[in-house]
């Protein structure tokens, strides 16, 4: 059985993971866009109602996916060419705070944007008091839960997945900017921190993928958006990370690991310690060479950021794609978050140059 992870962007929703196809083209294009570049186009609000409210979400997910049909048809794009089966309604809501609003953390909505979190850190004191959440009374996950089953009346099958984060973005969006001295200083106390993240993360994933497979969509695989990684050391990483990240992978077997555009190549080694680690994704800067070594049976990706995609020359393109092929492919080239400005024409060229330097056959 092919347990491969590919990126996933649905429309609205920040980049996350879904399981594989098996039939996924050598260089194959994955292209989001931020909010702010949907509302340019259509009047969508991307607030408060629109994650709370899924009758609102689900309005506003037709209208994206027709606009990407329209602008870029053929492509693919946000999966809006599938014209059957049950929308995506799920992913994306809350964005990639809902860790963050278990514990409590309020969140701040824009009508242009995802989600941020009320800068509301936790003490000293309430760090070390600090407990996981009983899920089956915590009003946000609740919340979620009811949305889930509103989908499931309206859809049939409840497809879609959360964004869960990592334990340091989590941790970072309770502790702040303080989380970094207590990883240097208060070692003991960040493990704790960790632990009660790893147990909520756990314990919410397990109840929606059941609430998930009650409709008929059977999920078994975790992903880890691990974006600030590179604000700690790959020594930090493994005495302090790497054990929840394995703790995690050990769910389900299966692991999907976001290292956002940066340079992955001090933590790979590490990474590779994690059992089941079927997609993992880095910066064009990254040893791709290394990442294809270590990781021959994963499904690699390359975030490409969208001020490359919407400055660097046809050439330097092409360059980039060629360069990520040999080094990398089969591969997914993701590029995330393009914003309001960024040219129809330049995302085509992308998704025709990944065409014409796939493999065929």
């Amino acid at each position: 059985m092919n347990r491969q992870l590919v990126s996933y962007i649905a429309p609205g929703a920040p980049a996350t993971r879904r399981p594989a196809e098996g039939n996924e083209p050598f260089l194959r294009p994955e292209i989001g866009f931020t909010p702010a570049w949907y509302r340019q186009h259509l009047p969508i609000d991307f607030g408060e109602r629109f994650h709370r409210g899924p009758a609102y979400r689900r309005q506003c997910v037709v209208q994206m996916r027709a606009e990407l049909r329209r602008r870029f048809p053929g492509t693919g794009i946000g999966g809006a060419d599938r014209a059957d089966g049950p929308l995506d309604l799920l992913t994306g809501t809350f964005g990639a705070c809902l860790v963050a609003a278990i514990y409590g953390v309020p969140l701040i909505y824009a009508a242009d944007n995802w989600p941020n979190c009320a800068h509301q850190y936790l003490s000293d004191e309430q760090a070390a008091s600090l407990r996981p959440p009983d899920l089956d009374h915590n009003e946000t996950f609740q919340e979620l839960l009811g949305q889930v089953d509103w989908i499931a009346a309206q859809e049939g099958r409840v497809e879609g997945f959360i964004n869960w984060q990592g334990l340091l973005n989590n941790a970072h969006r309770l502790r702040g900017e303080a989380l970094l001295i207590d990883l240097v200083e208060r070692p003991e106390a960040c493990r704790h921190l960790f632990e009660c993240i790893c147990a909520t993360m756990i314990e919410g994933i397990r109840k929606l993928h059941e609430r998930q497979r009650r409709s008929g969509v059977e999920l078994q695989f975790v992903t880890v958006s691990n974006c600030l990684v590179n604000l700690v050391s790959p020594r930090t990483y493994r005495e302090l990370l790497l054990p929840f990240d394995q703790r995690l992978a050990e769910v389900y077997g299966v692991i999907g690991i976001h290292n956002c555009a940066w340079n992955a190549t001090p933590y790979l080694k590490a990474y590779a310690e994690v059992p089941g680690v079927t997609y993992i994704d880095m910066g064009i800067g990254s040893d791709l060479l290394q990442a294809k070594r270590l990781f021959p049976e994963a499904r690699r990706a390359v975030m490409y950021t969208p001020m490359d995609l919407a400055n660097k020359s046809s050439a330097d393109l092409e360059a980039d794609l060629r360069r990520i092929g040999q080094e990398c492919g089969p591969t997914d080239m993701v590029c995330a978050d393009i914003e309001a400005g960024t040219p129809d024409s330049r995302v085509l060229e992308l998704v025709t140059l990944c065409r014409r330097l796939s493999p065929q056959g």
